[in-house]
């Protein structure tokens, strides 16, 4: 029994660290686009000029698509 547990252990393994890998990596990405999000803010905020509708919902579209892949 402690044989099966330990072949089943090393199969599940490599999953896990994948797993754990993709999470670390997909938090990575979040808080680097969350950076670049701040720095355009930072930037636009000097300007007095408000994005158009188009700009809004093109911006909320592409960020749906990056967090759902």
């Amino acid at each position: 029994m402690l044989t099966v547990l330990g072949i089943l252990v090393l199969l599940v393994l490599p999953s896990v660290i994948g797993i754990l890998r993709d999470r670390r990596i997909d938090r990575q990405i979040r808080e680097a686009q969350e950076a670049r999000e701040a720095h355009e803010n930072q930037k636009s905020s000097s300007r007095s000029t408000v994005p158009s509708t188009a700009t809004w919902y093109a911006d909320g579209r592409r960020s749906k698509k990056l967090v759902s892949s």
